[in-house]
């Protein structure tokens, strides 16, 4: 007998869970069950029998599920908090043996060849196409951080009001890497009682001023390198959030003058 599962909560797990349309049937349907066989499990999820064995495998390695000893061989589905706890352990050990990788390429040859490939198709680019947009606030905030720790001279920084406390949160150790190396940094946004703290732990690292009269999202590098966000970070979630990044001196020269002229109006964060 098919179980009835409907497509969004299905589609919602394969989400949360990174699972594919397979593996979040099976494992909605033991989770109906108990304890069942592969066999019973292909019936009721509507998965081909003769994928079952290897979905079931799957779930077993990331922890889901477990095989229990005896024949016919059954499996036994685990609580979901116990789930969530063992998979939030994989993906903890997946990243740090991950990361662990990468960072010892800094030292391979496979990093020189990359870096070489990249040099040779770099130099036939003009550097007004150098440019590209950006989807979901964390490859803004990831591409950001790449900006500021190739800045060699200034930083400026316009945000809102929360954006300010997602700027300490993302982008601190790279400002601080910036400030040890004499970079000037300026950073400018609407202050007020949610968020004087944070402004004032980023006086650490920049110059911080009260922007009360203007409501944008922009970041400039050395007076060459722009982003700026082209929605209201209020109104649109996360995901939805998107930026445009150009390497044009004209523009982000003249986007700075203008700035100057703000910048002078606006009172210090003290």
């Amino acid at each position: 007998m098919q179980m009835i599962i409907r497509d969004e909560f299905l589609s919602r797990l394969r989400k949360i869970f990174d699972l594919n349309l397979y593996e979040v049937k099976v494992w909605a349907s033991l989770l109906s069950r108990g304890t069942s066989t592969a066999g019973e499990l292909s019936s009721i999820s509507d998965v081909p029998r003769s994928r079952t064995y290897d979905i079931l495998e799957s779930l077993e390695k990331k922890g889901f599920i477990i095989m229990k000893l005896g024949k016919p061989i059954k499996f036994v589905a685990l609580k979901p908090e116990e789930v969530i706890e063992r998979v939030k352990k994989n993906l903890m050990v997946y990243a740090k043996e991950k990361t662990q990788r990468l960072e010892a390429l800094k030292g391979d040859d496979v990093l020189e060849e990359l870096s070489s490939l990249f040099t040779k198709g770099i130099k036939f680019v003009e550097p007004t196409d150098l440019s590209g947009s950006l989807k979901g606030r964390q490859n803004l905030y990831n591409h950001l951080d790449m900006m500021i720790r190739d800045a060699e001279k200034t930083i400026t920084i316009v945000t809102t009001a929360e954006g300010i406390n997602r700027k300490l949160e993302a982008l601190m150790p790279s400002l601080e890497q910036c400030k040890k190396r004499g970079i000037k940094i300026r950073i400018a946004a609407p202050i007020d009682n949610n968020n004087i703290k944070i402004a004032r732990e980023l006086k650490r690292v920049a110059e911080v001023r009260n922007l009360d009269k203007i409501k944008a999202r922009f970041t400039i590098i050395d007076s060459n390198q722009l982003m700026f966000m082209l929605l209201d970070d209020e109104k649109f979630h996360p995901n939805y959030d998107i930026g445009v990044w150009i390497n044009t001196e004209f523009f982000a020269s003249a986007l700075e003058q203008m700035f100057e002229l703000a910048w002078k109006e606006m009172k210090s964060v003290k």
